[in-house]
């Protein structure tokens, strides 16, 4: 009776061994990827886990190996289509890699230095950062342990830290090259670069551009690259005579094409030309057709997971940059 109220045992690593006739020893190599196992040991390994209904514990092996095989993800901003985007691409990879993701959610209110010290309590292999930038003793600290870090798209150079970013130079040069050369003559961008690196960036290189070709461009300033920012500042556009608009990012801009595209029809072009950035599923939709900046998510996260494989196998390596390659792709807005 004791033994029901306890419920089915737990199958183990010595069960399996007993069933396939095989070491304990055998059976982890069997299930650990790249290990030394014929083909023939591992196959009937497998099928005698999948008879006795084995999973392997990676937590207790990670206990073992003093390190898991888990990669934590530090993200915020998840209501932006591109950071959704994002993380599935980081994910994919990282489990095509034989990781496995642990994503924790932040935000601008929380400590980025909390959220990665409780992921240095699950001894994960990596952490990556796509939210704000951690400060540099965190980051210290992560590779005093052995835990590599990447950040994406942000600036600070940190010993030991490798970042991925996006051609955020190119970005902005594409985007007034594109608007002056389909006649626009007052530009404007669109940005809140006091919370965003790549904004920063991708102003600077578009106002710096303009300037380069002799056309009059401004900063409109908001308080955050969203939809909902996009929305309120194109409303006071009018006044402005501005004739060509460059977005931080496309969830920003489909707020502001849903703005100027108030009381006219679906098949007009906007007043005014807007380009985005990142190529968001929705730019393609038919109720925005946005011409945009394409940020590939796939080249990014394989990039990614190359520097944080890279610094796992050589952590004492100098801290190095990977520039992710953008494209224009042209539709209706602009």
């Amino acid at each position: 009776m004791a033994d029901k109220d306890k419920g089915p045992r737990r199958v183990t690593s010595f069960d399996v061994a007993r069933a396939a006739g095989v070491s304990r020893a055998a059976v982890s190599r069997a299930f650990t990827p790249d290990a030394s196992v014929s083909p023939k040991t591992r196959e009937k390994i497998h099928q005698a886990a999948k008879e006795l209904g084995y999973r392997v514990n990676y937590l207790a092996r990670s206990l073992t190996n003093k390190r898991s095989d888990l990669v934590g993800v530090v993200a915020a901003g998840l209501d932006n289509p591109f950071r959704t985007l994002q993380i599935e691409h980081l994910a994919r990879t990282l489990v095509s890699r034989n990781f496995r993701p642990i994503l924790l959610p932040t935000s601008k209110e929380a400590d980025t230095s909390t959220v990665i010290g409780q992921l240095l309590h699950y001894a994960v292999s990596g952490v990556i950062v796509t939210s704000d930038a951690p400060p540099t003793e965190i980051c210290e600290q992560c590779a005093a342990e052995g835990v590599p870090i990447v950040l994406i798209n942000k600036g600070d150079d940190i010993p030991f830290v490798d970042r991925i970013i996006s051609d955020d130079r190119t970005a902005g040069h594409l985007a007034a090259d594109h608007l002056i050369d389909k006649g626009a003559k007052r530009l404007a961008m669109i940005a809140a670069p006091s919370v965003s690196y790549s904004a920063r960036r991708r102003t600077d290189a578009f106002l710096g551009r303009c300037r380069q070709r002799g056309v009059d461009a401004q900063l409109l300033t908001v308080g955050v690259n969203d939809y909902r920012s996009g929305f309120d500042i194109a409303s006071g556009l009018g006044p402005l005579a501005i004739d060509g608009i460059f977005c931080a990012n496309d969830y920003m801009a489909c707020g502001v094409v849903d703005r100027l595209m108030a009381g006219r029809s679906r098949d007009d072009a906007p007043a005014i030309r807007v380009i985005g950035h990142d190529d968001i599923a929705q730019a393609s939709w038919a109720a925005y057709e946005l011409t945009t900046i394409r940020q590939p998510c796939d080249l990014q996260a394989e990039q990614t997971i190359d520097l944080l494989i890279g610094r796992m196998a050589e952590p004492e390596m100098t801290a190095r940059v990977k520039i992710t390659p953008v494209s224009l792709i042209t539709r209706r807005t602009a």
